[in-house]
């Protein structure tokens, strides 16, 4: 039965049993893990930090997570918000659509990856131009080469 609402339950251990309903997040170990919402009965589990997840729970208790979560890997292939306790649920995606929102996901993962690293070696916060933007491929490092061989990829340079 497709879920309208589920309601969260801190933890210090993701359960081995969920409970339909019930999205458990541990905040120790930043992660958050539910049944999926259409009834399927498959584990969704949603690592929790600025590149993957991010849980805002308001004073009343009512959690968000966001951004959506797409089951595209599950049978069901369902993908729906979760809003202050509630589920929206999105439109189906074709393989396409699919593939691209992965694709963006990897490349927003790797450009986090490396805004962090700069940090922690004192670098400029702000991203270098990519090897496509560089003069010289030398200008550019490895992990900027890889970053801007992904945007050609799926399409966003």
């Amino acid at each position: 039965m497709r879920l309208s609402t589920i309601r969260p339950e801190f933890v210090e251990f993701i359960p081995r049993e969920l409970v339909e309903g019930v999205l458990y997040v541990s905040e120790r170990y930043q992660t958050a893990s539910h049944k999926c919402a259409c009834g399927c009965g498959e584990k969704v589990v949603t690592p929790l930090s600025p590149a993957d997840w991010r849980l805002h729970k308001d004073q009343a208790g009512l959690v968000t997570l966001h951004p959506s979560i797409g089951n595209w890997n599950h049978p069901c292939r369902s993908h729906y918000w979760i809003r202050k306790n509630r589920i929206q649920w999105a439109g189906s995606m074709s393989a396409r659509e699919i593939e691209r929102v992965k694709q963006r996901d990897i490349l927003d993962k790797a450009r986090y990856i490396d805004q962090v690293n700069r940090k922690k070696v004192g670098q400029d916060v702000e991203p270098r131009n990519s090897a496509a933007d560089s003069p010289s491929n030398q200008l550019a490092s490895p992990w900027e080469q890889f970053v801007a061989g992904l945007q050609r990829l799926i399409g966003l340079r």
